[in-house]
């Protein structure tokens, strides 16, 4: 094997999951790294944790402040660069002091190359990738993850939750949490694969939820609840009609 001894960026989604579970296949000695910080939300790291023990890897939990880069604030709409920098810079560091010279991450070839600034990141760190290398789409690697009989194989895709922070508009802990408090409440509720977005106003933000087709009606049944509960956080609470099919 070219590389017997690998680091893992794990985020406890899909597709480092499944990667992660590969690489315990194969390599000599394999170890994950997950990095906490405001932009993740609780359920990761629980699933993150859950996975590496149900595996049996070892994993690393890397505190990292993500808001410490003033361009991550400002949230341009190369944000993602300069978060994965951030990101994977402290992976990188805590993999080197532990003896791991390769640092492994999940991007699979379904990832869009043209628009995703935090690509360039990776690759001036010299992250390998090997589902991209390989060619494994996401419908596949969910296919091999139900086969391995991981969890995580019909796990819904999840993106940071700085993602729900139009670009321009400052990234702040505020943000962060309250988005956070209003996607755990929904989840609470029986929604899966969804959007809690904010739409910043000068005074407080308003928040515009992007759910499923076949979860309207779970919506409006829970109507009074929802704009009680995220009320509290937001001056308006708005429903995207084109819903997520549709994006």
């Amino acid at each position: 094997m070219q590389n017997p001894r690998v680091a893992v960026a794990f985020s406890g989604g899909v597709d480092s999951a499944f990667l992660l579970y590969a690489a315990k296949q194969y390599a000599r000695d394999v170890r994950a790294y997950y990095v906490r910080s405001l932009f993740q939300p609780q359920f990761e790291y629980e699933d993150a944790v859950r996975f590496a023990k149900e595996i049996d890897v070892p994993l690393s939990v890397i505190e990292v402040n993500a808001l410490s880069d003033p361009k991550v604030v400002e949230n341009p709409p190369n944000r993602c660069y300069f978060c994965k920098k951030v990101i994977f810079s402290s992976i990188i560091k805590r993999a080197a002091e532990d003896g791991f010279s390769v640092l492994l991450d999940g991007t699979n070839a379904s990832d869009d190359f043209s628009d995703r600034p935090g690509m360039r990141a990776l690759a001036e760190l010299n992250v390998l990738s090997p589902l991209r290398e390989c060619e494994l789409t996401k419908k596949e690697i969910r296919e091999w993850s139900k086969l391995a009989g991981l969890f995580t194989w019909n796990k819904a895709s999840y993106a940071c939750l700085a993602t729900r922070i139009p670009t321009n508009c400052t990234i702040n802990k505020e943000r962060l949490e309250k988005t956070e408090r209003a996607e755990n409440f929904l989840m609470g509720l029986g929604f899966s694969d969804f959007r809690v977005r904010i739409i910043c106003g000068a005074k407080k933000d308003s928040a515009k939820i992007q759910i499923r087709k076949n979860q309207f009606s779970l919506l409006i049944e829970n109507r009074e609840k929802i704009l009680e509960k995220l009320g509290a956080d937001y001056a308006s609470v708005l429903l995207d009609l084109e819903s997520r099919d549709e994006h």
